[in-house]
């Protein structure tokens, strides 16, 4: 056996000592000043966006939303023929839930658009052939097509629908808005109706129109219509490539390239006419791209604020002051927020009895939850002068995950019925396809389920059903429970592709309570009412129509998950009238109808 002379091993000791540190160093200089990887809109980055879900807890809902499309009758496909890179072509469209002929079951209008534009004008010949469709509720679980015996066949470039009861005979009415006239048909009780909008004064506004919404803001129980207006379109002679944020985009389908086009706000005159008065009220909005807006109340003082979601502008809060005016208070209350917004959700997500809101946007940009700053601080004992609210989506697990995708519409939705409200929201590109650029990128849609205020929200789309594994062109959503089973059910209109009908199932193996509002004092509907449950402890709070989704409506029936429980303590309803009053012990698993009729009357200025 050979000996290493104890020098010679010291030395070789040493040298490997040396050498490793060499190696070590080296390695931490190159991953000090290795380039981080660059985020592109629409390229997943590994590290960045691939890493941001949390896993699931094992209590996570086992339920599934299922296309039942086919089955049910419905056979809707948006857009006919190919796309040409025009804005008008790519923004829509959306679909509202209402009880049109008063069954009881839920019917369902989904606007259309016709298909390509001819030369980028509204007043082009006749459009192809895609229409809008009325799908008329059987009862169950399918629907008839009823679209032309019922007479609101709307052919053209159309955007959004809304449902309202304008002139308050007891009969839904209906809204669409489009590239080109928007249109108002009136029901005439008997399953038909009739266009009335030259007669209600709602003609002569051509031009880009978007989201619609109906609240009465200077309460007087006839409700009101609040239009956005989008871009000032017309088709650019040169297509060349623009940059939208740090895209490259053609021309015709950039928001950027066209100037805004001022909102409309229309006064109900109580005798089935209305008076366009948004410069007046201060809410016209003129600098701003505008897709949605909702009518809430946000500081809780029994008159309806409005925001508008604007898209490449910032966006805009208008607290109402009570004269038939508002004011801008955007910046204040922190949600002048400059990027692209599409769907707005509003809802109290946190369970402390005021109204967030969580708005959708383009891609990289991530979606934002705002959360009502007002019951917190008044909890503290702080000072609060006016509205204010906090961007949490990072914090709450909504933010950051939805950097490579492009939101639109959106809702807080109980969809599981354990008394907290979760967030489904529909993606779909506006980026072309590179290989055929008359296609749009497709994307997956996803579906948040809410753990409570401490662990915020967790994405259970990859085990929600097979719909979350495929890819669309996602633009409207509409919210309800059209099978009256007790859970809230989701139709999704994609551009260019086919309308799916997303059946909950599962939602209703915990209780549940719906509520349908009848106004009498108040418009008849009961938009704008409060309505506070508490049960088991707990308090669900929900402002009937608040939520808009984008260019879509959800049902007026409010929904509240009762979890394990055999009724609620109490439901509290205050009108918009003033009128207040509570119901207490309302079962479990009912639709339960509430009057205005035996409500107490208030005095004027009192808050229950």
């Amino acid at each position: 056996m050979t000996t290493v002379p104890r020098r010679r091993r010291l030395l070789a000791w040493t040298g490997g000592l040396g050498a490793a540190f060499v190696v070590a160093a080296a390695v931490v200089v190159w991953i000090a000043t290795r380039p981080e990887p660059t985020y592109r809109p629409g390229e997943a980055v590994r590290g960045l966006t691939a890493d941001l879900a949390r896993d699931l807890p094992p209590d996570y809902p086992r339920v599934t939303f299922t296309d039942v499309s086919a089955e049910a009758g419905i056979t809707f496909r948006h857009f006919a023929g190919r796309r040409t890179s025009q804005l008008p072509e790519d923004m829509g469209s959306g679909a509202a839930w209402g009880d049109y002929d008063g069954d009881g079951w839920l019917d369902l209008y989904v606007v259309n658009e016709a298909g390509p534009l001819p030369d980028g004008s509204p007043d082009a010949p006749t459009p192809p052939p895609a229409r809008a469709a009325l799908y008329r509720n059987q009862g169950n679980g399918t629907f008839r097509d009823v679209t032309a015996e019922a007479g609101v066949q709307f052919q053209g470039w159309g955007m959004g629908a809304s449902w309202a009861d304008y002139d308050n005979d007891g009969r839904p009415d209906l809204y669409v808005t489009a590239y080109g006239d928007n249109v108002l048909y009136r029901n005439n009780g008997d399953g038909t109706f009739t266009d009335r909008t030259a007669a209600a004064g709602l003609d002569g506004y051509t031009g880009f129109w978007a989201g619609a919404c109906w609240g009465d803001y200077d309460r007087d129980g006839f409700l009101d219509l609040y239009v956005t207006g989008y871009v000032r379109y017309r088709r650019p002679a040169d297509q060349r490539v623009t940059r939208q944020y740090d895209v490259e985009q053609p021309a015709g389908i950039n928001p950027s390239t066209f100037e805004p086009l001022p909102n409309l706000l229309f006064r109900n005159d109580r005798n089935g006419t209305f008076t366009e008065v948004a410069a007046r009220a201060g809410v016209a909005n003129e600098t701003g791209r505008s897709l949605g807006a909702v009518w809430a109340d946000f500081d809780d003082d029994g008159w309806p604020e409005l925001y508008v979601a604007n898209d490449v502008s910032d966006n805009a809060l208008y607290h109402n002051n009570r004269d038939g005016t508002f004011t801008d208070v955007s910046l204040a209350a922190r949600v002048a927020d400059y990027r692209g917004a599409m769907g707005i959700a509003v809802g109290d997500w946190d369970g402390d009895e005021d109204l967030d809101m969580f708005v959708t946007h383009w891609l990289a940009q991530e979606n934002a939850l705002y959360s009502n700053r007002r019951a917190d601080l008044k909890a503290r004992g702080a000072y609060l002068p006016g509205l204010q609210f906090t961007d949490e989506a990072d914090r709450y697990g909504v933010g950051q995950i939805a950097l490579d995708f492009v939101g639109w519409g959106t809702s807080f939705v109980d969809y599981d019925n354990d008394g907290r409200l979760d967030l489904f929201v529909v993606n779909g590109s506006t980026l072309e396809v590179k290989a055929d650029p008359r296609l749009l990128v497709p994307m997956r849609d996803q579906v948040f389920w809410n753990r409570g205020a401490d662990d915020g929200y967790y994405d259970v789309s990859p085990v929600s059903g097979p719909h979350f594994a495929e890819r669309h062109v996602g633009r409207g959503a509409a919210f309800g429970d059209y099978d009256n089973d007790g859970d809230v059910d989701v139709f999704i209109v994609n551009n260019g592709g086919p309308g799916v009908l997303l059946r909950n199932d599962g939602g209703n193996s915990n209780r549940w309570l719906e509520v349908r509002l009848e106004g009498t004092r108040s418009n008849r509907f009961g938009i704008g009412a409060r309505l506070r449950l508490v049960a088991g402890g707990a308090v669900q709070m929900r402002e009937v129509g608040a939520q808009s989704s984008y260019l879509s409506q959800n049902s007026a029936v409010e929904h509240f998950g009762l979890g394990t429980l055999d009724a609620a303590d109490t439901l509290e309803v205050r009108w918009p009238s003033g009128a207040h009053q509570i119901l207490v012990g309302p079962a479990a698993n009912q639709i339960l109808r509430v009057s205005e009729a035996a409500a107490q009357q208030l005095p004027t200025g009192k808050r229950p």
